[in-house]
């Protein structure tokens, strides 16, 4: 019903930028609050940043004052602007939707499939 599809990950060297983006298309009525998790090898998966329908935000403290979540609503789209990248960064980032696809349903949390950072030193 509601796909998530991730793109701009890749590799960068240690102090550089990427921009991810999370589109979600499909059977929506609207979309609440809009997370990006990560996860790296061998750890479990932790919370980066959220964004809430209001365009409150919350950060995780390992990456408050680099990153910035925002969301453009009329294309059903977060962004996560990651700057000043380190090593530690490095994760695959999963996008998370609070979706509702109709007036009348409760709202379902949706994943996309992730896309791979890679930040080297």
């Amino acid at each position: 019903q509601v796909q998530l599809v991730e793109s701009g990950g890749g590799l960068v060297q240690a102090g550089g930028a990427l921009r991810l983006s999370c589109a979600a298309s499909g059977s929506i009525f609207s979309i609440y609050d809009l997370t990006w998790y990560r996860q790296a090898p061998g750890k479990q998966r932790e919370l980066g940043a959220g964004i809430t329908s209001g365009g409150s935000t919350n950060y995780a403290d390992s990456v408050k004052g680099r990153f910035t979540i925002t969301r453009d609503n009329a294309k059903n789209t977060v962004y996560l602007q990651m700057n000043s990248l380190k090593p530690e960064d490095t994760a695959v980032y999963y996008c998370n939707a609070d979706v509702r696809v109709r007036w009348y349903a409760r709202s379902t949390e949706y994943w996309g499939q992730g896309t791979q950072v890679t930040v080297s030193s």
